[in-house]
């Protein structure tokens, strides 16, 4: 079983970051050789946008091959749960995170993603998490995840969600969701052995 983690934020070790990175710890704390974290950060990634070629209706995989979107969407393809985060520039999710979820539209045609379960992260500096949060909801509704929750904080400073209490305490919350939900499942699975 696997989870993974992407922070959108330009700020590779940013408050985004962290709190994907404290969930993923929390899921491992909780002992499950059979589960497997993986955390990734679009720092330093080139995800040009969606072009609205409309191509991958028939390729059912996004046509643009020349930046790193690919190698991160086979990750998404292939985990069990997703945890998705990202920074919120002028009330909503970063461009790098919208250009990302936009090349996904090429995972809908086949609902590629549809079953899988998500979380998802929100920091901003004082207001706009709730919008950041719809934008992410609606990416993990739309391809019909399994919405398991989500983590939202307060931080500007690289560090600053560390004193967030609320924060912290909700990135064992979900992390404990997730652990109860793949450990179900591979009781589940061993069951059926």
């Amino acid at each position: 079983m696997k989870v993974l983690g992407i922070s959108g934020s330009m700020r590779k070790n940013g408050n985004t970051a962290i709190l994907i990175q404290k969930i993923l710890e929390h899921v491992t704390e909780n002992g499950c050789d059979e589960i497997e974290t993986e955390f990734v950060s679009l720092s330093g990634k080139e995800i040009k946008p969606c072009i609205g070629c409309e191509k991958c209706k028939e390729s059912k995989w996004c046509t643009i091959i020349s930046d790193d979107w690919e190698e991160i969407a086979e990750k998404v393809v292939e985990c069990d749960v997703l945890i998705l985060g990202s920074p919120t520039y002028y009330y909503d999710v970063c461009g790098q995170v919208k250009n990302f979820m936009d090349r996904t539209y090429s995972l809908y045609h086949d609902r590629k993603l549809a079953g899988k379960h998500a979380i998802v992260v929100a920091v901003c500096a004082y207001r706009g998490c709730d919008r950041t949060l719809e934008t992410l909801e609606g990416f993990v509704n739309s391809h019909e995840f399994c919405y398991l929750g989500y983590v939202n904080g307060r931080g500007y400073h690289v560090g600053d969600i560390l004193n967030d209490e609320i924060a912290l305490e909700m990135t064992e919350k979900v992390a404990t969701k997730i652990h109860k939900l793949l450990s179900n499942t591979l009781a589940g699975r061993k069951t059926k052995k």
